[in-house]
């Protein structure tokens, strides 16, 4: 008789499209403290966040994220583009989109709920505030997918 294998909750998907490599770092080692399985995906400019969700390229096979983190200032295709095409799209529009950038512009903000962001973040300074970020992406957005 075989054993059966107990499978734990399938990791929750992230995309985190950034191309500062200090703060890819710091998301890494930030995920690493939750309670929950997170597989996180990194992508490094707009064309390749594209690329991933439509599974091309390379990210051929790429899974759907359960979440993405889109930086707005980003090389090749402008995160503020990415945001738009994701909402846009009947396929894509439905994964939560969390824009987490440095812009504190109002403009910018505007924007990104008019393209219908879910949350509009500007990433902090410091580690602290990192984990108030990481805090809240467990208890909101996480949490809600592992019940």
């Amino acid at each position: 008789m075989k054993a059966k294998l107990e499978m734990g909750p399938r990791p929750f998907e992230i995309l985190l499209v950034e191309d500062n490599l200090g703060d890819i770092t710091l998301m890494k080692e930030i995920l690493k403290m939750s309670k929950f399985p997170i597989r996180l995906n990194v992508v490094r400019n707009g064309s390749e966040a594209l690329d991933y969700l439509y599974h091309e390229g390379v990210y051929q096979d790429s899974k759907e994220p359960d979440l993405i983190l889109l930086d707005l200032n980003l090389p090749k295709v402008d995160g503020r583009e990415v945001l738009a095409q994701i909402k846009r799209d009947s396929l894509l529009g439905h994964i939560p989109t969390l824009v987490m950038t440095s812009s504190k512009n109002e403009a910018d903000v505007l924007e990104a709920y008019k393209n219908n962001a879910n949350f509009y973040i500007v990433k902090p300074m410091d580690m602290d505030h990192y984990m108030v970020i990481m805090k809240y992406l467990e208890d909101f957005w996480i949490t809600r997918t592992n019940k």
